[in-house]
């Protein structure tokens, strides 16, 4: 009898992988990476306060040993950052409030910081003084220094995110281009930082001081920003600022104190504006406040654009000549001798004219236009702008009626009196002496403060929320009963009404107004063209958003005039390289940062199979 024997095989069971550890961009082990950054850090900062070249010839005297000097103290701000936040990953007790979200992707941002002013220094140093052999060895320290740092905080592990390969039936270009974008992944998957830890509880009154001493620093920011007095500095400071902001951003601080802005709303814009209000007085001249009333100009004519474009989603090209019929209409009654009409109305009455004409022309201009959409709206707008800057230089007594003077415009407009107070005379308080633009500088920053209550009010109210109905979607907006065309031409008489407001003092603080001032696009803004960037590159539909994209666009190109011809190009790449990587703006509003990042993060969360 044959026995059989069956034999049962067992199927291979597919094996997981094992995990493997998350490494960083250069191989080092992880602990030996947290140590070479915090210790470069640290060496960073020593080295600020060392001599880095051996004669003042070069700017900001960085001849002293034991005291920073210029580019010196960025370079020390930058390398202290690294440090702490060094010091913060490994738990250090009264430094964990530093880095809420996570430490690596903003030691790696600080660590840029330093090393890009470091280097940058060095080599205007070599540029400036004819070679590096005008460097002393505290500059070579500082340069390796920072290159030690920003070696260890490259090599911080991270969370890499799975990757698909390439097809090997592609071409090699198809190849080349797949294995690229998988490197920029992998690259953006380094910075990318964790949601920060609930914050304790602290009693209103903490908060509130909290709060004030983040508004203490970024005027102390602004101040030193602003009145850099050589070239190499200011760009300094951007790379500083720049990194820096980014850094503690990643760090969640700036989500915290976003967090603590919004529960204290009022506390905070109260004392944003208190703060600013105290930039004259920081001031030793008028020199600086020059910049700072004409920056309030354009920033408040963005925050009025950012109803109809931000809040309203329409696009408008030819939003300066509100501004400029603001001005013009507030010019011919200040009893400038060159305007046509013998009026001169007190303040209140002119800044009535102003705001009156420039919404009603908001009013003829978007009656007849506002039923397009799109790019024709666009073509439209852009028109207007150009119409009525030629309508203005053709108004001189030739070519047509004698009402603005032509391309001379309407000049010596009176300075201001308002109850007696003389805004073109100096005027001492409490012990400071402010001069001219100063005085003009505290007017246009209560004009600011009520258009921001507007803004406010408007984008919070019934008509608010249809703005941002027809933004997301005209045809659904329609549908649910929102009449689009009034509630469009509602936003387009708003937004030119407050360019009106800024446009009247404008004229008062530029003495003449041209037409050549109101153009789409120019060198110095406003124009159309800086406008409408500044309220995309702040963060359309918010507050804070055009206000900081409309000071940067006025202060970042009066910085780089040194650039010459170029100056624009500079600019314009800056631009955009920061749309390409921040296209929500630098102050974005939370539901268009979702829009813009919700494809670009599932990859570093979630798995082929999570997904």
């Amino acid at each position: 009898m044959t026995t059989m024997t069956t034999q049962t095989t067992t199927a291979d069971t597919p094996q997981t992988p094992a995990a493997t550890a998350p490494t960083g961009l250069i191989a080092l082990p992880p602990n030996v990476a947290r140590a070479t950054a915090t210790a470069g850090g640290v060496l960073t900062v020593l080295s600020a306060f060392t001599a880095w070249t051996w004669t003042a010839a070069f700017p900001g005297d960085l001849t002293v040993y034991g005291y920073p000097g210029g580019l010196q103290w960025l370079v020390l701000i930058g390398g202290a950052l690294t440090a702490l936040l060094g010091l913060a990953s490994y738990g250090v007790k009264g430094l964990k409030w530093l880095a809420p979200a996570g430490a690596d992707a903003a030691i790696k941002l600080s660590a840029i910081a330093a090393f890009a002013t470091a280097w940058y220094t060095v080599i205007a140093i070599g540029t400036t003084l004819g070679g590096l052999v005008n460097l002393e060895p505290g500059g070579f320290v500082a340069a390796a220094a920072t290159l030690v740092a920003l070696i260890g905080a490259f090599a911080l592990p991270f969370d890499r995110p799975e990757l698909d390969a390439a097809d090997p039936l592609d071409t090699r270009a198809d190849q080349f281009k797949h294995n690229s974008g998988n490197q920029w992944t992998v690259f953006k998957a380094a910075f990318a930082a964790g949601t920060p830890a609930p914050a304790r509880k602290l009693p209103a009154y903490a908060e509130i001081l909290i709060l004030t001493g983040v508004l203490a620093l970024g005027l102390l920011v602004f101040t030193y920003g602003i009145g850099t007095e050589y070239d190499e500095l200011f760009i300094g400071f951007l790379l500083t600022a720049g990194f820096g902001f980014a850094a503690l951003s990643k760090a969640g601080l700036a989500a915290r104190v976003s967090a603590l802005a919004a529960r204290h709303r009022n506390v905070a814009m109260i004392g944003a504006f208190a703060a600013a209000a105290a930039f004259p007085f920081t001031q030793s001249d008028d020199q600086y406040a020059t910049i700072g009333v004409n920056i309030l100009i354009f920033a408040t004519v963005a925050l009025g654009l950012n109803i109809v474009v931000g809040l309203t989603g329409l696009l408008d090209l030819g939003y300066v000549a509100f501004l400029g019929v603001g001005a013009y209409a507030a010019a011919m009654v200040s009893g400038s001798p060159s305007s046509p009409f013998d009026i001169h109305l007190p303040f209140w009455g002119a800044i009535i004219v102003g705001a009156v004409a420039s919404m009603i022309f908001g009013v003829l201009i978007g009656a007849p236009t506002l039923r397009l959409r799109g790019d024709y709206l666009a073509i439209v707008t852009l028109g207007f702008g150009e119409i009525f800057r030629i309508a203005v230089m053709n108004m001189d007594g030739t070519s047509g009626p004698d009402i603005t003077n032509g391309s001379n415009g309407i000049s010596s407009i009176p300075n201001l009196v308002i109850l007696g107070f003389d805004f073109g005379a100096e005027h001492t308080i409490a012990g400071f002496t402010i001069g001219r633009f100063a005085n003009y500088f505290l007017l246009m920053l209560l004009i600011t403060l009520v258009v921001v209550v507007v803004f406010r009010r408007s984008a919070e109210s019934r008509i608010g929320r249809a703005w941002i109905a027809i933004r997301e979607d005209e045809t659904a907006a329609l549908a649910m009963g929102i009449n689009g065309f009034r509630v469009k031409l509602i936003a387009f008489a708003l937004g030119a009404a407050l360019a009106g407001l800024a446009g009247t003092v404008q004229a008062h603080v530029t003495y003449t107004v041209t037409p050549e001032q109101y153009q789409f696009a120019h060198v110095v803004p406003p124009n159309s063209a800086f406008l409408l960037a500044a309220v995309v590159l702040g963060g359309m539909g918010t507050i804070s958003g055009p206000l900081v994209g409309g000071a940067l666009l006025f202060l970042i190109p009066n910085k780089l005039q040194f650039l010459g011809e170029y100056q624009l190009l500079a600019f314009g790449v800056a631009l955009v390289l920061l749309m390409r990587f921040r296209p929500e703006g630098l102050i974005p509003n939370r539901r268009r940062q979702l829009e813009f990042h919700e494809n670009e993060e599932a990859p570093a969360t979630l798995t082929k199979a999570g997904a």
